[in-house]
């Protein structure tokens, strides 16, 4: 897919010679792959949050001016180094296969990127700002696509996820994910910007007017750039330029994207956000119970799961009755908490009323429920309360089941490529109402383990009126990494939507969060823990909440419109190769 002649003299047409040339492949190649490992390591759980936009301004680097093909397959390269090992937790306990194939996937969703990055390379090269703000749009624009394609997407490794830790997390209350996601880029931009500008500058700055390698100097726009960020018609090579004001001046494109790019992270601190809800207190518990084994055998030990969260429960109204803990307003247990059908087995349903009766408080309980169709499942949470047990009116059903993991689209053809297809007997099917469940003193926001990574699926909640955000997860067929990279995503929504918000795992990791994004009584992985906290409601509404879907559509559009132009522009131009 790499051309291995994008470095050859630029062509002439009349008297326009085009943007210079693009970086080598021996330099541009270790990028892109340098690109991948930078955006990896900046996730959980190794939480290097400013190598981001490194990684994103590497990528930027190394498909600036190339042609579109060789343009993919350094995005391509990018997405290998990055989903490869960040997605690893998939290959856990059900081969290699489907790991490999959803990689390649996401990955190709960067083949695009690094594309659409050589395309608006014309654009880039106008002016200094130009550079940074395409950047942003275009990883937006990506994201936008891949959350969404194909069967509904797998949003997992978007750069606002990677920020948990960072002050760009605060923008999120502005505009959620993509807003972030936006800034993160944006900052990127105005790296790779500052870099490239320091190497033209050292090339025009070397002695007798060649640069570093003995050509004659560059005289693109973008390495010409004027004091106001257009493409200076005048270019020269300083070399006799006097300290001070030419110095200074030499040297504005470097010192200046640097600095906007520190300032605007640091700025993101002065976003205001909520330390604590503004509401009426509640105490709630999460129930973790831990399951026999990890891996997807653990559904063979149904009962056993069902078990631990029951006892654990019991154990809790013990140690609530002795005055060693608070009594909770509610209780919320996994998803997969029962995988028995408590509303068709009588024998389940009457464990889950025991733990209800003896907690003496409403539990939230992740269910697996048969039908409604012969053939079919549900992935469920459903509030069962003290005393009368389910409350068909306060069930979710899950909106958004994984496909291949909980669905199996195209069935037939899905066969052919592997038969572990049909380890998955029935299939999941969605709900569709939001998981706003009234329990009491608390109106819950219910998303069901991967939900949390799709924006309307939560916002939807808030919208519909939930005070608290809670996430079900099943941990137990993947490992701590996948945990935590989960957790990130809840401390994102937590600021969003101003809300605060818990998830509760089967295995880890549990914990609390703060509308400010704080983590409180994180549990261990691979652990049987119970945390009880009082926390404070709210349900005010953020500007994120309040624009909805906008930030993103706004800012894609731009994408598309950018695409657009560089069309445009391509047909004044000719680019290099």
């Amino acid at each position: 897919m790499l051309d291995q002649d994008e470095t050859r003299t630029p062509r002439v047409t009349g008297a326009l010679v085009v943007a210079g040339r693009p970086l080598p492949l021996r330099v541009a190649v270790p990028l892109a792959v340098a690109a991948g490992l930078a955006l990896l390591v900046a996730f959980p759980p190794y939480g290097v949050w400013p190598l981001a936009p490194v990684g994103v301004a590497l990528l930027a680097a190394a498909a600036h001016r190339r042609r579109l093909r060789a343009g993919a397959g350094l995005g391509f390269l990018t997405g290998v180094a990055l989903f490869a090992p960040l997605l690893a937790w998939t290959n856990l306990h059900t081969g290699y296969l489907p790991w490999v194939l959803l990689s390649l996937l996401q990955a190709g969703y960067l083949a695009l990127l690094g594309a659409a990055t050589a395309w608006v390379s014309p654009l880039a090269d106008r002016g200094r700002w130009a550079w940074p703000a395409l950047t942003g749009l275009l990883w937006v624009g990506q994201e936008a696509l891949r959350d969404r394609t194909p069967f509904g997407g797998f949003p997992w490794g978007r750069l606002a996820f990677s920020q948990d830790e960072s002050p760009l997390l605060r923008l999120a209350a502005l505009g959620g994910a993509p807003v972030v996601t936006f800034a993160v880029a944006l900052v990127g931009g105005l790296l790779v910007t500052a870099g490239w500008h320091t190497v033209s500058t050292l090339r025009r700055t070397t002695p007798n007017g060649t640069t570093l390698n003995g050509t004659s100097p560059s005289t693109d726009p973008a390495d010409t750039a004027g004091p106001d960020g257009t493409a200076d018609t005048n270019p020269t090579t300083d070399t006799a330029a006097p300290s001070g004001r030419g110095s200074a001046r030499r040297w504005a494109p470097v010192v200046v994207p640097a600095v906007v790019a520190v300032a605007l992270t640091a700025g993101a601190l002065l976003v205001p956000v909520a330390s604590t809800g503004s509401g009426a207190g509640v105490t709630v518990a999460i129930v973790q119970g831990n399951v026999p084994r990890l891996g997807l055998d653990f559904n063979a030990q149904r009962q056993a799961v069902l078990n631990n969260h029951v006892d654990a429960t019991i154990e809790l109204a013990g140690r609530v009755a002795a005055g060693q803990q608070p009594h909770p307003d509610v209780v919320v247990w996994p998803e997969n908490s029962s995988d028995i059908d408590p509303l068709r087995n009588p024998a389940a349903g009457a464990r889950i009323s025991q733990a209800a009766d003896t907690i003496g408080a409403p539990i939230l309980v992740g269910a697996v429920l048969l039908g409604p169709d012969v053939g079919q499942v549900r992935n469920a949470g459903i509030l069962w309360r003290p005393g009368t047990g389910a409350d068909m009116e306060q069930l979710y059903t899950k909106r958004h089941p994984v496909p291949f993991a909980e669905y199996v689209p195209l069935r037939d053809v899905a066969r052919m490529v592997s038969k572990q297809v049909d380890l998955i007997r029935n299939d999941f099917v969605p709900g569709s109402t939001p998981g706003v469940v009234r329990a009491g003193p608390a109106v819950l926001g219910d998303v069901i383990c991967f939900e949390v990574a799709y924006d309307e699926v939560v916002r939807d909640t808030v919208t519909g009126g939930a005070q608290l955000l809670v996430v079900q997860t099943n941990n137990a067929t993947f490992n701590v990494a996948e945990a935590r990279q989960q957790l990130a995503m809840v401390r994102l929504r937590a600021v969003e939507h101003g809300r605060p918000a818990l998830m509760a795992s089967t295995v880890g990791v549990s914990g609390f969060v703060a509308p400010d994004g704080r983590v409180s009584d994180a549990t261990g992985f691979n652990t049987r823990e119970v945390v009880v906290r009082q926390l404070r409601l709210d349900d005010g509404r953020t500007l994120a909440t309040r624009l909805g879907w906008w930030p993103e559509v706004t800012l894609a559009a731009l994408a598309a419109a950018a695409l657009v132009g560089a069309a445009v522009l391509r047909r004044r131009r000719v680019m290099p190769g």
